[in-house]
């Protein structure tokens, strides 16, 4: 698993969660200081798929 994303906040990352959830792609969450949102993590090889997800979220903001 490789770092994929850090959100802002814990909306963020509930978004982000979600898209990969809905979209089949597994992460993990690493929490850096115990406070805030954590770190999202994915594996190297949905790297991919993941970004165009995020991308496609952002384009849609």
């Amino acid at each position: 698993m490789i770092q994929f994303y850090d959100p802002g906040d814990a909306a963020e990352q509930a978004e982000v969660e979600s898209l990969l959830r809905q979209n089949g792609v597994e992460y993990f969450l690493k929490s850096s200081n115990g406070d805030g949102p954590s770190e999202i993590l994915v594996a190297e090889e949905d790297v991919p798929q993941a970004q165009k997800l995020i991308d496609v979220m952002n384009r849609n903001r």
